[in-house]
Formats: structure tokens, C-alpha cells, sequence
């Protein structure tokens, strides 16, 4: 299925992980992500998000 929000959602895709077949499609990015109990790229800051710690603990920890 194609996503009419592509454009939209890759304008906004902090995703440092080139090879990724999931950039601008949120469904399956959240879904991907949801599966190792980690959140996707765009709940972090950049600088967090270039560790690939997408871990619901480093979450927790921007948060403060």
C-alpha cells in the first residue's frame, strides 16, 4: 500500500540508519521498532538518535 504522506513524513525522519527500507513510512517503522520494544527515531533528539539506543529507557531519560 502506498503512503500518501511520504513526502510529509520524510521531511520529518531524524533517521540516521541509511539502509533503512522503513524512512517516511511511520506504520511500519512503529510496528518494526514496537517488535524489539524500542520507539523509532523521531521520539529522540538527534543527538541521541545517532547512538541507535532506541530503547524505551533512553526515552525515559530524555525526558528529564
Amino acid at each position: 500500500m502506498a503512503c500518501d504522506r511520504m513526502e510529509k513524513n520524510l521531511a520529518m525522519c531524524n533517521c540516521s540508519y541509511e539502509p533503512c527500507s522503513r524512512k517516511g513510512k511511520c506504520c511500519e517503522c512503529i510496528q518494526y521498532h514496537r517488535r524489539s520494544s524500542e520507539l523509532p527515531a523521531c521520539f529522540f533528539p538527534d543527538s541521541v538518535e545517532r547512538t541507535y539506543d532506541r530503547s524505551v529507557r533512553r526515552f525515559i531519560q530524555c525526558q528529564k
